[in-house]
């Protein structure tokens, strides 16, 4: 008889630990560069205060930090997902601890400049997280353009029209295409009718992706994120919102 009793207090303190662990609120750290180009900061300090605001409404903790080694793994294994505005890791040390908090289930999204990626890199493990995708070229000035949203069924676009106008953003594109790897989901790409897109550096068109998700991560990269006019949209910041909470519920 105490031998069932001990193995049923046993079973109800597993359900318990269990249902707490499902209950842990999620923990989202921003991380961005103060000392980058100008329109990428302004862009990173107006996104620490959107999820600031987002955090109070849907009930999530955000940090965030201008220090780029608080990206160590003690650190980071805080939290459910990280967010880069604006820049990546650059010292060793930073670089082999976001590899192994991402290789061990962590969650990431980044924005525009923080996907830049070309020969002076020299960061592989990166690349391969990307999609195996390389900067190419991009757009200028700044200006809005058409989106086609690839998959109406996945949560991150379940707020997102067929097609809608995102705000003045410099617009990046890539080689290979994302879109060649079989473990990239795109989710949106810059419409047809967009091309040429641009007057100083221009676009000519092809196949450009604007948000996709390596599949073999728990990833979301957004190429939007340069100047002050990113958050004008309500629709994207839907996406901004969405594709947050999605992530941290698959975590």
């Amino acid at each position: 008889m105490m031998r069932h009793i001990v193995f049923a207090l046993m079973a109800l303190a597993t359900i318990s630990a269990v249902a707490q662990t499902r209950q842990a609120p999620l923990r989202v750290l921003g991380i961005y560069s103060t000392d980058g180009e100008g329109d990428h900061v302004e862009f990173a300090v107006q996104a620490a205060q959107f999820y600031a605001e987002l955090a109070k409404r849907d009930h999530f903790q955000f940090d965030v930090t201008t220090n780029w080694d608080d990206s160590n793994l003690e650190n980071l294994k805080k939290y459910q997902v990280v967010l880069w505005f604006n820049d990546s890791a650059h010292t060793p040390q930073q670089r082999a601890a976001f590899e192994q908090y991402m290789e061990q289930g962590g969650g990431w999204m980044g924005f525009h400049a923080a996907a830049y990626n070309d020969s002076s890199t020299h960061w592989p493990w990166y690349v391969q997280f990307l999609g195996g995708t390389v900067f190419l070229g991009n757009s200028w000035p700044p200006l809005p353009a058409l989106i086609d949203v690839d998959d109406k069924t996945s949560p991150v676009t379940r707020h997102l029209p067929a097609h809608f106008l995102s705000p003045d953003n410099e617009w990046y594109s890539w080689q290979p295409g994302p879109r060649a790897n079989k473990d990239v989901k795109v989710l949106l790409t810059l419409a047809q009718s967009n091309f040429p897109l641009g007057m100083k550096d221009t676009l000519t068109g092809g196949d450009v992706p604007a948000v996709w998700s390596n599949t073999k991560y728990r990833m979301i990269y957004m190429n939007m994120g340069h100047g002050d006019k990113i958050f004008t949209s309500a629709e994207q910041n839907h996406l901004f919102e969405d594709a947050l909470l999605w992530l941290g519920t698959k975590r």
